[in-house]
């Protein structure tokens, strides 16, 4: 039904938004292209907008250099969607003013209910795998382009099929977007094998930060703004950092603190199934699935480290 709203928008509309959160991960940035170069080759005129704009290792994503990091003076949308936020805020609360209908596609369990149109799915691998969805319930071929944007999604989301939610619905797309042309070197070695030295550089500053709890069962990593100024890394070159302590043995939760300014973190956090990070996150004023969550926290470092490890203990040797 609501896929049934969503192509009806499509079909009526001419000028369209997509949007997803800040600091975008690959199913967010992904999953917006995909559904912005479908948009297009339907001869819509689309504007497909992040706060944060693309980080290097996605510029190989068709459409990349098109996504802009401001609407400022831009005429009005008949409908924007908004792929995989969570909330609206993540991607920008003044969306909704300049969008005649607000369309919210997500994956996250506890998404806002935003919008007129609210398709939201926590069973799916990826928001990507919801564009796959709409875009084959409408009849739309899938072009090549399209193809490589939905592969990406899911391979991003699912950590290359190593998480839970690699399901067969995750499988099947990612097999059908491969029969349409799509090589997965071309997006493995976007993804993983085209770092720029700086991040490598970061990487080895925040490796030394590794703790792991008495317990053993969390560790963690964290990410200064020293150390960015030191290397001349931003945030975007911090993605996949959390992974890191998550692969010590004996761990069930990983945590990654990046300090943003001197009150403020960032904090990513990834379970291996024991422990709902979700609700930790929540609690933390934050949001995300099961295995993967985070959020902005206020305080210093070493305040918002004590409080996370506190809840942690809480959770871990209840």
């Amino acid at each position: 039904m609501m896929i049934q709203a969503i192509l009806k928008k499509i079909e009526e509309g001419r000028r369209f938004l997509v949007a997803s959160h800040e600091s975008p991960d690959g199913d967010a940035l992904a999953s917006t292209l995909a559904l912005t170069n479908a948009l297009r080759e339907m001869g819509k005129e689309v504007v497909a907008y992040n706060a944060d704009g693309v980080p290097a290792s996605f510029d190989y994503l068709p459409g990349s250099e098109t996504i802009v990091h401001s609407l400022e003076g831009m005429p009005p949308f008949d409908t924007g969607f908004v792929l995989d936020a969570g909330e609206l805020r993540r991607a920008g609360s003044h969306l909704k003013d300049c969008c005649s209908t607000l369309v919210n596609i997500d994956h996250h369990p506890h998404s806002e209910h935003f919008g007129e149109i609210h398709f939201v799915d926590i069973g799916a691998s990826a928001t990507g795998a919801l564009v796959y969805r709409i875009l084959k319930e409408g009849g739309y071929p899938i072009s090549p382009a399209v193809a490589l944007c939905i592969y990406t999604a899911i391979l991003s989301d699912t950590g290359s099929f190593r998480y839970s939610n690699a399901d067969p619905e995750a499988f099947h797309i990612a097999a059908e977007m491969v029969a349409l042309g799509v090589d997965p070197w071309t997006v493995a070695s976007g993804l993983y094998e085209s770092q720029p030295e700086v991040r490598l550089r970061l990487l080895a500053l925040t490796l030394a930060t590794l703790t792991v709890s008495a317990c053993g069962h969390y560790a963690s990593v964290t990410t200064t703004l020293g150390m960015m100024a030191e290397t001349g890394a931003g945030p975007e070159h911090t993605d996949g950092f959390v992974n890191y302590p998550r692969s010590v043995r004996g761990v069930e939760v990983a945590v990654f603190f990046r300090q943003t300014a001197p009150s403020t973190c960032k904090v990513g956090m990834r379970s291996k199934g024991r422990v709902d990070v979700g609700a930790l996150a929540r609690n933390l004023g934050g949001g995300g699935h099961h295995n993967a969550a985070g959020g902005m926290v206020e305080g210093t470092l070493d305040e918002v480290r004590t409080r996370v490890f506190c809840l942690l203990d809480e959770l871990l040797l209840a």
